[in-house]
């Protein structure tokens, strides 16, 4: 058989063995809702610590931080793999801060709903979902089109694949099942990742010779002070950063993790594996560049692709599709899961009286649902980036507003509410047209500094993070100075509760 063929071969191989095993684990495992989306208190450090791996992991990585690499360089894919890392490490911070105050809870949306109100719950619940379906139309097209680049398979078949595969498991099994097969694939990615890129530079000559036409051809991206690469790296801290605090997928890990240690440990841990692995695929779209494989053909977006056909054996294709698999599956059921999760907390405020087996059916049948619209974005996109760009400064806007109050008692749902979104209308003012260009000029404001302009995405975010943090602190001081003691954090426990009664 041919590469391509092998390597569909294995691809159906993998995405069977996932479901098979996925369902196999949770036979027996889910009588209830809640086993079905928080498997409360059951999660190890160790296992902890693999299942946000694989869930931030996405094939994504197979993309992006090799294109970020194409121009912003070494300095920006360390920044990317920093960024990434940020929210994982900032989880382990606020994660049993919220354990804490919601023992019984579920979701940010909810939590939002008891501290702040109705209408801070209607914009995080739209970030939320805007931010994961976009993240999951992304990986489904993501997938496809990796598939085809080494296979050839029509992107409609892998897309029809890898949904129902990773659907089977997920539907049946839920939150137990993902955080089980998260396990297997992380131990399936990262030794696949450390291969390829072993194999790749002894292809090119060893670790230096690999570097030597980069620095001939293109010695900026190479080095640290490259300011298109720190830019670009401090933009990714705050946008990733913003946007998985929103991430539902990451607070049922949250609630998942047996004790406040075993979470810190496993998100800590995660945190400094996920930096090497971004800037492992990085270094792919660097050597492209230098091998000048980069082309109106071939462009950045792919380079990773580009450089693995140009200098990769068959066997380690194949095993790239496998990676590519096991990527997909490992962020797929997490956001799939994550967004039927927000749905299955909020059904029973919208329903009174819906619980026990009808909440848990109704829980699959929208998590069935939700993958046939991001099927058909996934197709009909070569690329979300502008759709990501958009939810993550919306995430960038609200989250020292959403996130205030899980520390501070003189701080409601109106100063929530009016600092999120008007964060994000400041930052709006500088965000790109969709050709990623301004779309207004002021020399005055550019000349104090060069980020104040029209399209640039640090001035974007930066001016969205301070300005909600500014209109936020303002409403604390107004708060301080009434008469009262502020919001009694003591309310949420007593106010949230399990889904498996009715109320």
């Amino acid at each position: 058989m041919s590469t391509g063929a092998w390597a569909f071969l294995v691809a159906v191989v993998t995405m069977a063995g996932m479901a098979g095993l996925g369902i196999w684990y949770a036979r027996g495992r889910i009588v209830t809702v809640e086993d079905f989306i928080s498997a409360r208190r059951s999660t190890s450090g160790l296992t902890a610590m693999a299942t946000a791996v694989a869930s931030v992991m996405g094939a994504w990585i197979l993309f992006a931080p090799a294109e970020a690499a194409t121009w912003a360089g070494l300095v920006g894919i360390i920044g990317y793999g920093v960024g990434q890392a940020a929210p994982i490490v900032a989880f382990a911070v606020v994660g049993p801060r919220m354990r804490r105050l919601m023992p019984e809870g579920h979701s940010l949306t909810e939590f939002v709903w008891f501290r702040y109100g109705r209408a801070t719950y209607a914009v995080v619940l739209v970030i939320t979902l805007l931010y994961m379906f976009t993240f999951l139309s992304a990986e489904m097209g993501a997938i496809a089109r990796a598939v085809r680049l080494v296979t050839d398979a029509p992107l409609l078949l892998t897309l029809a694949l890898v949904g129902s595969a990773t659907l089977a498991y997920t539907v049946y099994g839920g939150l137990r099942a993902s955080i089980f097969t998260d396990n297997l694939q992380f131990l399936v990615m990262v030794p696949l990742l450390v291969l390829l890129l072993a194999v790749a530079v002894s292809r090119l000559g060893g670790w230096s010779d690999a570097f030597d036409p980069v620095r001939e051809t293109a010695p900026a991206l190479l080095s640290l002070s490259h300011r298109p690469g720190i830019e670009f790296g401090i933009t990714l801290i705050i946008a990733i950063l913003a946007a998985n605090l929103f991430h539902q997928g990451f607070w049922q890990r949250v609630y998942a993790a047996r004790t406040d240690r075993d979470l810190r440990l496993g998100f800590f841990t995660a945190g400094l594996i996920v930096i090497p692995m971004i800037i492992a695929a990085g270094l792919f779209g660097l050597w492209a560049v230098g091998r000048g494989l980069i082309s109106d053909e071939n462009p950045a977006s792919i380079a990773l692709f580009t450089l693995a056909l140009d200098v990769l054996p068959g066997w380690a294709l194949v095993a790239l599709v496998a990676l590519a698999l096991a990527l997909v599956m490992s962020s797929m059921d997490t956001l799939l899961n994550g967004m039927a999760s927000v749905f299955t907390t909020d059904l029973p405020r919208v329903r009174p009286g819906l619980a026990g087996p009808a909440l848990l059916r109704s829980s699959r049948i929208i998590t069935a649902l939700l993958i046939v619209p991001a099927m058909a974005v996934g197709y009909a996109f070569d690329s979300v980036l502008y759709l990501f760009l958009i939810a993550d400064l919306v995430c960038a806007g609200a989250m020292v507003p959403v996130f205030l109050g899980v520390y501070v008692r003189r701080f409601g749902g109106t100063g929530a509410a009016v600092s999120s979104i008007t964060g994000i209308a400041a930052g709006a003012l500088f965000f790109p047209t969709k050709s990623l260009a301004g779309w207004w000029t002021f020399d005055p404001l550019t000349d104090i500094w060069h980020i104040l302009a029209s399209g640039n995405l640090l001035g974007s975010f930066l001016v969205a993070v301070v300005v909600s943090s500014a209109v936020a602190a303002g409403f604390v001081v107004a708060e301080r100075r009434r008469a009262g003691a502020g919001y009694d954090f003591a309310e949420l426990a007593r106010q949230v509760h399990g889904l498996d009664e009715a109320r």
